[in-house]
């Protein structure tokens, strides 16, 4: 406990309960969650700038899509794996947490931008096929994709500012695997309820992120359903446990099964990875 109303200069993750043991098991299930993040992420982007066959807008956004998914994956979960490692409480500096929680929010928030405007790209093809590719040319695809990454962190600078104005004077100790708002207001000695009363309506806009695909749908409904119990509400404290699987469905399952919903299911992708794997088996044996 902290006393005289002095704010803490740095925080005390608590992460995972459990034993060694079942850090070290957790620390292993997802080590291979964000390897096969990056590694499938990073396909998508590779096989997004070297083929023909994907140049459209859609495609150039799912290149951007999987490039923000791989921020938003390293933001947290190399943090949360340094922690299952140690053998105590991980800490991280005032700093670092104001750091990790803005570069957090914006990318989360740049993604969704970038998710609605995906949507209207569908929305554009089926509806008005013919326009289509005046309409979506690569210039405006370029400003769109400039404008998602402006809004996305400059919308973030005013919600991360006001968070870290209260004294955190109750405790340092954070029962988290990173520097969540939610968390962080329940240290404040100060009364967060307007702060949190207009934090929620600036959660609710990427909502309108919906779309006329099946695998739009599917990332929508388990990323931006995460994101609604976490921020879409009144209160922001809630219990500490259902916060981590609501953080983990965002951090790891959303990153993690992006390359699965976005290319499995397209046609045209598949072809570009099975010819990709036949060149490079072909530059093997020569």
């Amino acid at each position: 406990m902290m006393g005289n109303r002095s704010s803490a200069t740095e925080f005390c993750l608590l992460g995972f309960p459990g034993s060694q043991e079942l850090h070290h098991l957790l620390f292993a299930i997802f080590f291979f969650f964000y390897s096969v993040t990056l590694m499938g992420n990073t396909i998508i982007i590779v096989i997004v700038c070297v083929d023909k066959r994907l140049k459209s807008p859609m495609y150039f956004f799912l290149g951007h899509l999987s490039a923000l998914e791989i921020l938003v994956t390293s933001i947290i979960v190399p943090v949360m794996l340094w922690g299952l490692l140690l053998p105590g409480m991980q800490t991280l500096s005032l700093t670092e947490c104001v750091a990790q929680l803005f570069l957090y929010l914006a990318v989360g928030t740049t993604e969704f931008a970038l998710l609605g405007a995906m949507a209207v790209d569908r929305y554009v093809a089926v509806c008005n096929p013919l326009r289509y590719n005046i309409i979506m040319n690569s210039r405006t695809c370029i400003w769109v994709v400039i404008v998602s990454w402006v809004f996305g962190f400059l919308s973030e600078i005013w919600p991360v500012y006001a968070t870290f104005q209260f004294t955190f004077c109750k405790s340092n100790l954070l029962d988290h695997f990173y520097c969540d708002r939610g968390q962080l207001l329940k240290l404040s000695c100060d009364d967060s309820l307007f702060t949190e009363f207009v934090l929620y309506p600036l959660s609710l806009w990427p909502g309108k992120a919906f779309s006329t695909c099946a695998s739009h749908c599917t990332f929508v409904v388990i990323g931006y359903g995460s994101c609604l119990f976490l921020y879409v509400k009144p209160k922001q404290t809630q219990a500490a446990e259902y916060n981590k699987i609501a953080s983990l469905l965002i951090s790891v399952l959303t990153p993690f099964l992006n390359p699965f919903i976005f290319t499995l299911r397209n046609d045209k992708v598949k072809e570009a990875l099975r010819d990709s794997m036949k060149r490079c088996c072909q530059l093997l044996k020569e």
